[in-house]
């Protein structure tokens, strides 16, 4: 009696061990079972490592327990920053930096997991940006990447873009954040503006001499018209009447000869005729 009962709690105690390792092993089945995509990701299933080309979008998601696994793909925009170095149409030696943002289409999660990874940005942006600086710095003479830095950026950006747009990234924002020269280009352009400037004073002072001689000469024509103008009103009677008007009734006590400067009895006379 004793050894069935002992038998008997036996099997309880295995039917429980049992059962609670089969309770555990649902519970973690039905947790496996969920995912959840965080925002602003995509997820992409992979069952026994087939990646399916349909997409989860953000939420909760069943899946198959143990033999499904989900890879979440960041779709947000991500910045990438590299620095290239280059050679210009005219052979100067150049050194850039970048800054691009861009995110993964979210259509194109899957496919792009498939055929790259996870490393994207140093698989295909990375090298695509510097590919493409090189093939159009090329293009430009180096003060040319100076004097059109927009249109510079522009064509990067495009072919940037037909690089990388088939695997389903897209640019969001694109930025040259600085060309750098060598040495000696950078004293020649320095030169160069220098130059530049000295010509332009020089123009400038030139336009202002001749303005300057340009006034002179107007003003010698006044004086000159003026004087003569002067000289024509001033004759023998003018002068009389203004040394009459001043004259104070004394003759000259020194006189030079018989020969004075005006001729007096003509004045004497002139005034007997006004009396």
């Amino acid at each position: 009696m004793n050894l069935f009962e002992n038998n008997r709690k036996s099997n309880k105690i295995v039917t429980y061990v049992i059962i609670g390792v089969v309770s555990i092993v649902i519970l973690i089945l039905g947790f496996c079972s969920f995912t959840v995509i965080d925002a602003g990701h995509t997820g992409v299933k992979v069952t026994l490592g087939s990646v399916s080309d349909s997409v989860l979008n953000e939420g909760l998601h069943f899946k198959l327990p143990i033999i499904t696994s989900i890879v979440q793909i960041d779709n947000r925009v991500t910045k990438t920053e590299v620095e290239s170095n280059a050679a210009s149409k005219d052979l100067q030696s150049i050194t850039t930096k970048v800054s691009v943002n861009y995110r993964v289409n979210t259509n194109s999660s899957a496919s792009i997991y498939k055929n790259v990874g996870k490393d994207y940005n140093n698989v295909i942006v990375n090298p695509a940006i510097q590919e493409c600086f090189k093939s159009v710095a090329a293009k430009y003479n180096a003060e040319e990447l100076i004097t059109k830095r927009a249109i510079v950026s522009t064509e990067m950006e495009q072919e940037i873009s037909q690089k990388i747009n088939p695997y389903g990234l897209f640019i969001e924002v694109f930025n040259i954040i600085n060309f750098d020269f060598s040495e000696e280009f950078n004293k020649a352009i320095e030169a160069k503006q220098t130059a530049q400037q000295q010509a332009l004073k020089a123009e400038q002072d030139l336009a202002r001499i001749k303005v300057e001689a340009s006034q002179m000469v107007e003003k010698a024509k006044a004086e000159s018209e003026a004087y003569q103008l002067k000289n024509q009103q001033l004759t023998d009677k003018v002068i009389m009447m203004q040394f009459v008007e001043k004259w104070d009734g004394k003759l000259p006590v020194v006189t030079s000869g018989g020969n004075s400067i005006f001729d007096l009895n003509s004045l004497i006379n002139t005034k007997d005729i006004k009396n």
